[in-house]
């Protein structure tokens, strides 16, 4: 499994209108071989920015890199330079392949 996030820090008083991009968005994920989840989360709000980080996860790191070169892929962030101003800067990129997993059945 891999394991793809990426960190946003948000204007303060625009984590609405962020969060509305992402509820709004066609991700075009569902039709993506070998995606398996995604969670958008909220984290702390510090004086200076909001911190969120989108998290999905994949079957294989090749298979969210195929993704990224994907027609889906530039389907789903044709728009991302719409809303420039809701962003203290770009988006941070962690991609972490999953060395132990546990899960409750």
């Amino acid at each position: 499994m891999f394991i793809a996030m990426n960190r946003f820090k948000i204007v303060p008083g625009r984590e609405e209108a962020f969060e509305a991009v992402w509820k709004n968005r066609d991700s075009h994920l569902q039709t993506v071989p070998g995606f398996k989840e995604f969670h958008l989360l909220k984290g702390p709000e510090e004086e200076a920015h909001t911190l969120y980080a989108s998290h999905s996860i994949w079957e294989t790191k090749a298979a969210f890199e195929a993704w990224t070169k994907s027609q889906a892929f530039r389907d789903a962030h044709a728009k991302a330079g719409d809303n420039r101003d809701l962003y203290l800067g770009p988006p941070a990129f962690e991609g972490f392949e999953v060395v132990q997993a546990e899960r409750k059945d």
